[in-house]
């Protein structure tokens, strides 16, 4: 690709990832992180999880540089705020309250996906032309032409941060708790390195779970049968409806994924008298296990944390895969091993007094976000290499 100059960067918005050939949207996104496969996109669109019914309608980002596709990002137009983890009901209410409307917004994110990866895929000539107040005069004046009132980029990479950040600019953080393969040869290694107390703790828990004549069964790609998958989508469904909530996924979606992209699935089934209990669905990238999908119909002693927490990290060791990201939130997480991590988000909001309001809200919200952080990591349960 020639050197483009700056004017010839043209962005546009497509209504289907079907618009963009698959073989562009590879060369930009590869193909190591489930959450950005072409097939993962396709899944969500055609099983109608997204959708201008279900309040995502498509509008997919296409960068073209002298007419040719530079660059794409995952894109929708928002009619609400659910299914984000970066939580900004507090913005529309205010909106609300003066008479105004906040949505539609334009989302840049990997629907209901609390993961962090890249979300601008630019081609490196691209990068290297854009810096932040040109990114952010072209969404700016995208939503303005797509009659949205802000726009919002939800876990961008470190690559992506380095581009969007700009004095002036809306940046929220928060805190995950992600786990680290230092190596581990096995779950017992990863055991070793914490206090001897923390490792009475879980392995007491493990015990328990075990007590309960609870035993697990793990099942790969075109492995998970029919049988697995409609059992995995009831205990799926009932995470949901026990909090009076539709799920945000259908059972077609995850049949899309197993026949189309099966190399990165894994489902963990938990099995008591020869009946499955409660299952847990997860898919690995080249470097890293993400645990998204879990449900059980049943209460059982410490059996969320043996199905996702414990059965994931022995995954996670078996592929010698180097993190395991657990999803959002739990602070139950520290102290089995999981260390704080902070994600960000950047957002573009066009009323200038909104932005401003929103903007202390954000820096109050950052200092109180970084205090937690440090905190959090006080309380982790590595031992000293001197201690036990």
């Amino acid at each position: 690709m020639s050197e483009p100059a700056v004017s010839s960067i043209k962005l546009e918005t497509c209504q289907s990832i079907s618009d963009i050939p698959r073989e562009t949207w590879e060369r930009l996104a590869g193909t190591g992180n489930p959450f950005l496969r072409y097939e993962f996109f396709e899944a969500l669109e055609t099983s109608r999880c997204t959708s201008e019914a279900t309040g995502w309608t498509p509008s997919h980002l296409v960068f073209r540089v002298d007419g040719e596709i530079a660059g794409i990002a995952p894109a929708y137009l928002k009619t609400h705020s659910m299914g984000e983890y970066v939580f900004d009901w507090a913005w529309a209410d205010a909106y609300r309250r003066y008479g105004m409307e906040y949505y539609p917004k334009l989302l840049l994110a990997v629907p209901f996906t609390p993961s962090q990866g890249p979300r601008l895929l630019l081609h490196s000539k691209l990068r290297d032309l854009l810096d932040a107040r040109r990114l952010h005069d072209f969404l700016d004046t995208l939503i303005a032409r797509l009659g949205a009132h802000s726009w919002h980029i939800l876990f961008p990479n470190a690559q992506d941060q380095a581009l969007l950040e700009q004095e002036g600019q809306l940046h929220r953080i928060g805190c995950q708790f992600h786990w680290h393969n230092r190596n581990y040869e096995c779950f017992d290694e990863f055991l070793a390195e914490l206090t001897s107390r923390k490792r009475k703790s879980i392995r007491k828990e493990r015990r328990q779970v075990a007590e309960q004549d609870i035993t697990f069964t793990r099942f790969d790609g075109q492995d998970i049968s029919d049988h697995i998958l409609a059992t995995f989508y009831v205990f799926y469904q009932a995470t949901y409806l026990k909090r009076g909530q539709r799920p945000y996924l259908n059972k077609a979606f995850f049949e899309q994924l197993r026949e189309n992209m099966p190399e990165h699935l894994h489902v963990i089934m938990a099995v008591k008298d020869g009946e499955m209990i409660a299952g847990a669905l997860f898919l690995s990238g080249k470097d890293t296990l993400y645990g998204r999908y879990w449900g059980c119909l049943d209460e059982y002693n410490h059996l969320h944390f043996e199905t996702c927490y414990y059965q994931g990290i022995e995954l996670a060791v078996e592929l010698g895969l180097q993190t395991f990201d657990a999803g959002a939130q739990g602070e139950h997480k520290l102290v089995r091993g999981f260390e704080p991590m902070l994600t960000h988000s950047w957002h573009g909001v066009a009323h200038p007094g909104f932005h401003d309001a929103i903007e202390t809200f954000t820096q109050e919200e950052a200092e109180q976000v970084m205090g937690y952080y440090e905190d959090t990591k006080t309380v982790l349960p590595f031992r000293q290499k001197d201690g036990a």
